[in-house]
């Protein structure tokens, strides 16, 4: 998925209903680093994985995130 894909504007979070911001691979590297795509909701500290291209939006396949990650994550999707 990249970051000018239509899909992105229609996609939402199932808990929500709310946009989601497309997350790119990290440098693997990093400790926490996610080596896939995901999309964030930064409303629930939710983040839901793209596997083989597909976003797995069921509520149950999302991860929620400790604050510290959410931190981390804010900083990377702020310009």
């Amino acid at each position: 998925m990249n970051p000018d894909d239509p899909l992105l504007r229609i996609l939402a979070c199932p808990l929500d209903k709310g946009p989601l911001v497309l997350l790119e691979p990290e440098d693997p590297v990093l400790d926490g680093a996610s080596p896939e795509q995901a999309l964030y909701n930064p409303r629930l500290h939710r983040r839901y994985p793209i596997v083989d291209g597909i976003p797995q939006l069921l509520p149950s396949s999302g991860e929620q995130i400790p604050e510290d990650e959410h931190e981390r994550l804010l900083k990377r999707i702020t310009p």
